[in-house]
């Protein structure tokens, strides 16, 4: 037989040549390149521009004005009562992820109201508080309990402490640590002056340099503040040995406390605790 190929017959062409696995490789790896600079190009972009949606995204930097503001919101919230800014607590530790570590920001105020309904009282800071903290109070086993939002994950949290006192809490949840927290400055002023009087009164004749306590009131143009020692020693008649600075401007005494105002300033000393505290309007 000829080579020719008969009439009525296509010539066979075989298959067609597979196009090289290494080729097919070069564009699988070409466009996962691409996609995941994209996607780190849009998490760049997010992270610098969007607002943080969980409280995992914000530091305790960001934080911390939050919180100091919700103190100043609890101060004016407490009225005419007698108060005390206590000092910040940053515990590190918690953990985000199981990689990543943060910490906590917890600021406070107590309120010493002897005598009084601790569910009226908080009843009456909660609606005292801004509409949108959404504050209220529940009764539960273990008493009243204040509980509202202060917005950026912040919580706000009030109960009976013990001794005639009522303590309101703040808190953030666990952190990054970010720049940390640094609370508001507060140097000398008259909490700083009612207190070297007092300790003078007490026959303290040097008055060391105290550290204050601050938070803002609402508004931002005035601070709260509470300038606090711990004595040696508590008078065993606070009342008697206070007298001569407190004339009669004393609004509380029991056996817990004994307290009177120096102007703006009240002036407290429960135990061995003689602080001295600038309060906010209500």
């Amino acid at each position: 037989m000829s080579g020719a190929a008969q009439a009525g017959y296509a010539p066979p062409t075989g298959p067609r040549d597979p196009v090289p696995a290494r080729r097919r490789f070069r564009w699988l790896l070409a466009a996962v390149v691409a996609w995941a600079a994209l996607l780190g190009v849009l998490t760049w972009v997010s992270v610098r521009d969007d607002p943080p949606t969980v409280r995992e995204q914000r530091t305790l930097a960001q934080a911390g004005p939050v919180v100091d503001r919700a103190v100043g919101e609890l101060v004016g919230a407490a009225g005419d009562r007698v108060v005390v800014l206590q000092p910040e607590r940053v515990e590190r530790g918690c953990r985000l992820t199981p990689a990543l570590g943060g910490a906590t920001l917890e600021r406070a105020v107590e309120v010493l109201d002897p005598g009084a309904d601790p569910r009226a009282v908080l009843t009456e800071m909660a609606d005292r508080l801004p509409t949108g903290w959404l504050a209220g109070v529940r009764v539960t086993g273990d008493g009243p309990r204040l509980r509202a939002d202060a917005g950026e994950f912040v919580l706000v949290e009030g109960r009976p402490a013990g001794g005639d006192r009522l303590r309101l809490t703040v808190r953030t949840g666990c952190r990054p640590v970010g720049a940390g927290y640094r609370p508001p400055a507060a140097q000398g002023g008259p909490a700083a002056d009612a207190l070297a009087a007092a300790l003078r009164t007490l026959g303290q004749s040097t008055v060391p340099a105290v550290p204050q306590v601050a938070a803002p009131c609402p508004g931002g143009d005035r601070q709260a503040r509470t300038a606090r020692v711990t004595l040696d020693q508590a008078p065993a008649e606070p009342a008697r040995a206070l007298a001569p600075v407190a004339g009669d401007a004393v609004v509380l005494e029991t056996p817990e406390v004994y307290a009177y105002r120096q102007g703006a300033v009240t002036v407290a000393l429960a135990g061995p605790d003689l602080t001295a505290t600038t309060g906010c309007p209500a």
